[in-house]
């Protein structure tokens, strides 16, 4: 789903993509003339790769995701905002986009299957 940034309603509207069984469903709106707020819930099962061993094993995902779009450079006048910040360059916010690279940071992140950590060769720490 892509939506045009000057689209893009005050009144929070529903929407939801999903990529590989992941699925991202929540609403976004408009809070100043360059920023958007995505209040998102991110769902599924997907199949990740062992760190250790190298075997797949599938891991469940229910997490909320919570994040502001950019139309263009992010100036923060403020040091309040913690939020994340995806800076978009086309004034098109692509949510299938979203949550392919969600799914890739997900892939990326370091995992260790059952089998590995009641195994013995597992270094643990204390």
């Amino acid at each position: 789903m892509k939506i045009e940034f000057k689209k893009v309603p005050q009144s929070p509207k529903n929407f939801s993509a999903d990529c590989n069984s992941v699925k991202i469903e929540g609403t976004f709106c408009k809070i100043s003339p360059s920023l958007v707020k995505i209040d998102s819930t991110l769902k599924g099962k997907t199949s990740v790769q062992c760190s250790r061993c190298g075997e797949d094993d599938t891991i469940t995902l229910e997490e909320e995701f919570n994040f502001l779009i950019s139309d263009g450079i992010f100036k923060n006048d403020s040091s309040e905002s913690e939020d994340l910040v995806i800076e978009i360059e086309d004034s098109v916010i692509d949510f299938d986009e979203i949550i392919q690279s969600e799914v890739s940071s997900i892939y990326s992140d370091y995992h260790i299957c059952a089998n590995c950590v009641n195994s013995e060769l597992v270094d643990k720490e204390y």
